[in-house]
């Protein structure tokens, strides 16, 4: 399956996420902020990011610009996890360069099948 970035600074909901994507197959790495995100792009392979907009270090619009603004990661399809979910939202996080986004609390049930179709849809909306 594929190999997904996941950039998420509470604990819990990275574990959560990864045992998802894990259990449907799929390869996980994982980073807690900026930085850690920046690195681990750097160091593997993705298919696909689910990045937390409100992550420490700028939050995950700094991880945005920087794999939009590369030549090598543009193309990365990059999704928003976010408790914002405000109508709107969805025009926002388009606008500003995400391929989409899910709200949290995620639902464990279609979580995966979710990601699925990101990753086929392929990156910059689409």
């Amino acid at each position: 399956m594929s190999r997904i970035l996941v950039v998420e600074d509470h604990p819990l909901n990275r574990r959560l996420v990864r045992d998802i994507l894990e259990f449907h197959g799929h390869e996980v790495v994982e980073a807690h902020d900026v930085s850690q995100a920046h690195a681990r792009l750097s160091e593997h392979r993705v298919e696909l990011v689910l990045l937390d907009v409100q992550i420490p270090g700028g939050g995950g619009e700094v991880v945005l610009r920087t794999i939009r603004n590369d030549p090598a990661f543009s193309k990365l399809p990059v999704v928003a996890v976010t408790a914002a979910a405000m109508s709107g939202d969805r025009a926002r996080f388009l606008a500003a360069g995400f391929d989409g986004y899910i709200s949290k609390p995620i639902d464990t049930k279609t979580f995966a099948s979710v990601v699925e179709g990101f990753i086929e849809k392929g990156g910059t909306n689409g």
